[in-house]
């Protein structure tokens, strides 16, 4: 009997000693994230809209989680505010003239704060400054302006299908052309009838050379042709 008990008094404790673990585990791990058990400063931004932002969201920089917000206070019906814990180990790349902005973990992810790159020149962020900041773009809007192409894309292609099937029905220029054998009868002879007539200009221009009246005609325009060209040649030479 005694036997017993003292079995069931070590599985009891063995159990106690893993859960007092595992909360130590969970204390860290969470304070870690939360930046507890590292020394922060507090800096500000003010925004028109903070986008669903929380308390407890990350705050990134070039990338890398540096810090968690702290507070969002509604200041008045334009403004709110937004406090942020960063680590101090990185105060030194934020710059006073670093901009915050809103941003989201993936496309439908939690929110977070991003803090870009200042300029060389600026000096480093003091605790307690306040941030300039950049407006989010609502994902209502842009959600509108996708359904809006995406309906305008569904009238064109509506509209475009009518088009071909007129012009397969034979309606239309392009699809009587198309469709009626006698046009494109009549616009192959009307070319045949351009090659035709060119052919014969060529020829009468060539009869036009040999005539005396217009002889000299032609041999200046020869002369200017060569002298035009020799002078190029010239030119590319030098």
């Amino acid at each position: 009997m005694e036997t017993h008990k003292e079995k069931f008094k070590v599985r009891l404790g063995f159990f106690v000693l893993i859960g007092l673990l595992l909360f130590v585990s969970a204390i860290f791990v969470i304070g870690k994230q939360k930046n507890l058990f590292d020394p922060v400063i507090k800096i500000c931004a003010t925004f028109y809209n903070v986008s669903g932002l929380q308390v407890g969201n990350n705050v990134r920089f070039s990338g890398i989680n540096i810090g968690t917000v702290d507070r969002i206070i509604i200041l008045n019906d334009s403004t709110v505010s937004v406090d942020m814990l960063i680590k101090t180990s990185v105060q030194k790349f934020i710059k006073a003239d670093s901009e915050v902005g809103i941003g989201s973990e993936g496309i439908i992810g939690d929110k977070l704060l991003v803090i870009s790159q200042g300029s060389t020149e600026s000096p480093m962020v003091k605790s307690g400054q306040i941030l300039n900041s950049l407006e989010p773009v609502e994902t209502d809007a842009i959600i509108q302006s996708i359904e809006a192409t995406a309906m305008n894309v569904e009238v064109i292609s509506s509209e475009l299908a009518e088009v071909v099937i007129g012009i397969n029905s034979g309606k239309g220029t392009l699809g009587r052309l198309i469709k009626d054998s006698t046009i494109a009868e009549n616009l192959s002879r009307t070319m045949q009838n351009l090659k035709t007539s060119s052919r014969g200009l060529d020829e009468n221009m060539e009869a036009a050379k040999d005539n005396f009246l217009l002889r000299g005609y032609f041999k200046r325009k020869d002369r200017e042709k060569r002298k035009k060209q020799d002078n190029i040649n010239n030119k590319n030479q030098k």
